[in-house]
């Protein structure tokens, strides 16, 4: 590319029109009626399960693969439903490869497991298609839950108190419900609107009122939500992003991974997003990944993560690693940020910092090179943030920098329930979200009982 066209830098319309569509494609196309049963065959319907005890869920997963292989899936999805009602979108998202796939006795031994993923989002994806509803409402309890959050665990907690009968008000802080399924993962995991799909699917139980635009600490507080209702389950997420600690990071080009990957949830037209030509990515996880790849096929010509450890520290799965490195983005170890390099008040570049190991710790070693960018990501992990939290009333109690809760999800408070990303412990993942929301309404059911 020619100096002149690179001084443009960061632009939009870089690629012909049909590319667009063809880069953010499904990621991982359905498997059709006779590849699934061809699939499905290739299971042992191991007795003692490895795959189940590795799904945070307990997904009945022999189960529900001997129900696809003799034709009844939609027995198949109910299976899956009963314990993860958002199982559509974690047949999608969910790192299958370092959880039931990783444990499946054929990847043990053959290297090649059973698609647990592709196998549950056939069968969750039949149900849904011909609108097949396996739940009803339990008589009317009289009893008022509020969630706060309408993402992943908020909607599986919602959804198991109305099966209960109980009626839920969940508010949410953003313009549509879905939480990270919504604005949070690559666009090319869950394409045509599937995200909005799932969230009608999971309210058509009925009893579940979503109030949008509603922010904790805003429009409402905790003690509010307290006095009017008999019980509240917290799901509010992570809001903040950590910063990168470095000289310079409020320049003009450095940007949040979460915001831009949310902004091309969002997005109607591909084409109108702009994307610098030389981009940076900071972090190791599946946010960095899912900015690097998707900058590379919004049109970067140069994509960069740099990560401070080495590849086996990564967040991100390998899979994911290879993902990004098939997609042209190149992963850099052992560097962290030192200093953000401007021109005219735009970036113009990074200086990073090798790092090592040195008595069992992280540091840096005086030595720097410098990456030259017109776009930084920042994918270093997000926060929550308590301060809406408990900004009237009793206090929550915090640990390690997120809500502390017992085994059913209780917080320090009374009637105060939480799960996902918010609590200390948790693995943020979506999967393990649905499964904290799930039971802390079960424990919520039986409180109110």
């Amino acid at each position: 590319m020619a100096d002149g066209l690179y001084k443009e830098g960061i632009a939009a319309e870089r690629l012909a029109p049909e590319q667009y569509s063809a880069n953010f494609s499904d990621l991982h196309p359905p498997l059709d009626r006779h590849e699934a049963l061809v699939e499905s065959d290739r299971c042992y319907f191991c007795y003692d399960a490895p795959c189940m005890q590795a799904c945070p869920t307990s997904i009945d997963i022999p189960m529900f693969i001997r129900q696809i292989s003799t034709g009844n899936p939609l027995g198949s999805a109910k299976t899956i439903f009963d314990q993860n009602i958002l199982g559509g979108m974690c047949a999608r998202v969910c790192p299958t490869e370092t959880l039931c796939e990783e444990v499946c006795v054929r990847e043990v031994a053959e290297g090649k497991p059973v698609q647990i993923g592709r196998l549950q989002r056939y069968a969750t994806d039949t149900a849904m298609e011909r609108g097949a509803q396996f739940y009803e409402r339990a008589p009317d309890t009289g009893r008022h839950v509020a969630v706060v959050g309408a993402g992943p665990a908020g909607l599986a907690c919602a959804h198991r108190l109305a099966m209960h009968g109980h009626k839920v008000t969940i508010y949410e802080a953003r313009p549509k419900a879905g939480g990270l399924n919504e604005y949070g993962i690559a666009a090319y995991k869950a394409p045509e609107g599937f995200a909005q799909d799932e969230v009608d699917y999971v309210l058509s139980i009925g009893n579940i009122e979503v109030q949008n635009d509603q922010i904790l600490g805003r429009d409402f507080s905790l003690s509010d939500l307290a006095d009017r209702h008999d019980a509240v389950f917290l799901g509010a997420g992570l809001s903040g992003v950590n910063a990168l600690q470095a000289e310079g990071e409020d320049i003009e080009g450095v940007q949040n991974a979460v915001d831009f990957i949310a902004m091309i949830r969002q997005a109607s037209d591909m084409s109108k997003l702009s994307v610098g030509r030389r981009v940076v990515v900071i972090g190791g996880g599946m946010t960095a990944v899912d900015a690097a790849v998707q900058s590379k096929l919004l049109g970067a010509e140069q994509v960069t993560i740099c990560y401070r450890r080495g590849k086996d520290a990564m967040n991100a799965s390998e899979f994911e690693q290879d993902l990004a490195a098939s997609k042209g983005v190149t992963i850099r170890h052992w560097l962290k940020p030192a200093r953000i390099l401007s021109g005219n008040g735009k970036v113009s570049g990074i200086e990073m910092e090798y790092t090592t190991m040195r008595d069992g710790r992280l540091a840096g070693t005086g030595e720097t090179v410098r990456i030259d960018a017109d776009q930084i990501f920042k994918a270093i992990g997000q926060t929550f943030d308590p301060i809406p939290l408990n900004g009237s009333g009793a206090a929550v109690v915090m640990e390690g920098g997120r809500i502390k809760v017992d085994a059913d999800g209780r917080t320090s408070l009374a009637n105060v329930w939480a799960g996902g990303d918010c609590i200390f412990g948790g693995d943020d993942l979506t999967v393990s979200a649905v499964a904290q929301g799930r039971d802390a309404a079960e424990s919520i059911h039986r409180a109110l009982a």
